[in-house]
């Protein structure tokens, strides 16, 4: 496994070794002990997700109250995401910039984010389906939610598909209603870095 620290400190890009032959392919793509080497904590695993999408659906960008916070390990297992992860942690020297990384089937990167971070995904093809390990069990009151569109943080998403057909972007009604950076800023909603927002080790 490599690890590869993202622009947002307490976000990584993992890429597994791959072991393929003519059954098929074998990777590890979560491992305690590199997680932890690499990163400089452990992944406390409380809920394990699956999501089914088709091309152009945009989900997040989805954050939790922090504390507790929730931090996520991220893959793909069919088709591909663009996988955006969002510094919303005010007194952090990037907050409000966004790193991104593709996971597909095909390299079959995983991300981390830790607490405080915002996350979004957008699918790149019909039928991606992303599996992700959770600190933190489901929690609708904690649950906080900024505009994926946002033009202050300025996401460069992209409007095609991995086979380049276009597409239009797909949110959930609550996803369309989510406030902006600057109004959820406003209305006390966004984590702070220096309240222990920010990785360990």
């Amino acid at each position: 496994m490599e690890f590869r620290e993202l622009k947002i400190a307490g976000a990584w890009e993992i890429t597994p070794r791959q072991f393929g032959d003519g059954r098929g392919v074998f990777l590890e793509w979560f491992k305690g002990s590199a997680f932890e080497a690499a990163v400089g904590r452990p992944l406390d695993l409380r809920q394990a997700n699956c999501s089914v999408s088709a091309a152009g659906v945009l989900r997040g960008i989805h954050f939790t109250d922090n504390p507790p916070g929730q931090a996520k390990y991220v893959t793909c297992v069919r088709g591909a995401f663009l996988d955006v992860i969002v510094d919303l942690r005010v007194g952090s020297p990037t907050f409000g910039q966004w790193d991104s990384v593709l996971i597909d089937d095909v390299d079959r990167r995983a991300v981390f984010l830790s607490e405080g971070l915002g996350h979004a995904i957008l699918s790149l093809e019909d039928g991606s389906t992303v599996m992700y390990l959770c600190s933190l069990e489901y929690t609708p009151t904690l649950d906080r939610d900024l505009h994926p569109l946002d033009p202050e943080l300025g996401i460069n998403w992209p409007t095609a598909g991995r086979d380049g057909t276009e597409f239009a972007f797909q949110l959930s009604d609550k996803d369309a209603a989510a406030p902006t950076l600057a109004a959820a800023s406003e209305a006390g909603l966004l984590p702070r870095y220096e309240s222990g927002t920010h990785p360990v080790g």
